[in-house]
């Protein structure tokens, strides 16, 4: 079966920063996560017989959307010896022959839901390395499916519709109305998670809510008070739907040719190996490339 293996590389790098030990490369730079980054993924490609594969990074933290909305998340509170690993990460993700996304305009996740878009039809599946919350918006069936590494588990859209109530159609929606607190968008006053699957699960779309509770042909707690806070909070709802949608039209410039993972780059890697301290890697590669 012909797959394409997406890897959100900032998720990974976090958890690796934050789950593996500490490491110095010989310059006294911490190098820890990159290490554990590398490591996994070079496990993980061999283990499941990757083919197609590519990794995007959230090179600038701030993105399109901090100049929409100021509260917008940012680096702040970020490990600065976790952020100086990014250009790193990037590096030694290319030389185990990774095709790397640096994303400056836009976000690592906008450049997976290109991907989905502009590759998805190349390929029987499409697998999402991650288990941000954002990218069910992208899941389709059993043929565009998110994994989730750390619980070794895989959501398809029924599972997206089990853990959220909605399809993934109605994602962004939901995360308008229920708020995202990593993002730093609130939601609306009084909407939580069960009244938006509720809600949603009915009308899918925030302007398909009618903003009179009497209208609605569904039974919700506090039906009045959430429409009233529909109607006084429309056009946040929608600026916070706009911000949790995924852009499909990032400028990635490969072709599913170049998707294609050949094995490691045997110069690059070793001179990765050299400079960082990271020998007790040179023989995980599985297969080379000159």
């Amino acid at each position: 079966m012909r797959t394409l293996h997406l890897i959100d590389g900032t998720y990974e790098l976090f958890r690796s920063y934050f789950g593996v030990p500490k490491r110095t490369a010989p310059n006294g730079m911490e190098v820890g996560a990159t290490h554990g980054l590398v490591q996994s993924t070079l496990t993980f490609i061999a283990d499941h017989g990757v083919t197609h594969v590519a990794a995007a990074f959230d090179t600038m933290i701030a993105s399109f959307r901090n100049r929409i909305y100021p509260g917008y998340k940012t680096g702040e509170g970020v490990p600065e010896e976790l952020l100086a690993q990014f250009p790193l990460a990037e590096e030694a993700m290319a030389a185990i022959g990774v095709t790397v996304w640096s994303m400056l305009a836009y976000e690592a996740d906008d450049a997976m839901g290109t991907a989905v878009s502009r590759y998805g039809d190349d390929f029987d599946r499409v697998v999402i390395l991650s288990p941000d919350k954002d990218l069910a918006q992208c899941v389709d069936g059993n043929r565009v499916v998110s994994y989730d590494r750390r619980k070794r588990a895989e959501v398809d859209e029924a599972g997206v519709i089990e853990k959220f109530g909605v399809s993934p159609a109605s994602i962004p929606d939901y995360l308008a109305l229920v708020g995202d607190s990593a993002d730093g968008f609130p939601g609306l006053p009084g909407w939580g998670a069960k009244s938006s699957s509720l809600v949603l699960a009915e009308y899918q779309h925030i302007e398909a809510i009618p903003l009179d509770a009497e209208d609605w042909s569904v039974t919700v707690r506090g039906a009045e008070r959430l429409a009233e806070a529909l109607r006084n909070g429309m056009a946040n709802a929608l600026l916070f739907r706009y911000l949790a949608t995924l852009r499909e039209d990032v400028p990635l410039t490969e072709t599913v040719e170049d998707l294609e993972w050949h094995g490691t780059r045997r110069g690059d890697f070793n001179a990765l190996c050299d400079t960082w301290g990271f020998g007790t890697l040179r023989n995980r590669p599985i297969r080379w490339q000159e």
